[in-house]
């Protein structure tokens, strides 16, 4: 098992995407105006690309046609203070070909906004890492944030 500076569990490329795989929920980090952007997406794996429904005009798929991008899950419990985060980074592409959209909306990625997401974006996992937490020290710090009354 190989740690990071910090104690982190480094994951291998396998276990990334095992992981990546059973999440349901991940954002992607695009530019939009010169800008970066995160946007939570629902997604699945098609071997190793991220595949994403959007609509047609949506800034994502507007921004995301052939763009280096960032993608990235987690899962964590903070009861037991443990968790992993897998983040890729590759290059975006709107598809087009009839047989590849076809046999994309056969996956099982169903939209969670309403309206029509019948733009499939795919997001090749050119680099890939990731690392778990495992148990860690139990804070006596108390909340970090507090409401104010």
């Amino acid at each position: 098992m190989q740690l990071d500076s910090s104690g982190l569990v480094v994951l291998s490329r396998e276990e990334c995407f095992h992981l990546l795989a059973s999440a349901v929920i991940g954002r992607i980090v695009f530019t939009d105006r010169a800008l970066p952007a995160v946007q939570p997406v629902n997604f699945c794996l098609d071997g190793e690309s991220i595949v994403i429904r959007t609509a047609i005009g949506s800034k994502l798929a507007a921004a995301t046609r052939q763009a280096v991008v960032a993608f990235e899950a987690d899962e964590f419990d903070p009861e037991s203070r443990t968790g992993w985060s897998v983040t890729t980074v590759g290059h975006a592409r709107a598809v087009r070909e009839p047989a590849e959209l076809a046999r994309l909306a056969a996956l099982p990625l169903l939209a969670w906004a309403p309206g029509s997401r019948d733009h499939y974006i795919v997001v090749g996992a050119e680099r890939i890492s990731g690392r778990r937490i495992t148990e860690g020290p139990a804070s006596t710090a108390g909340p970090r944030w507090a409401p104010q009354r």
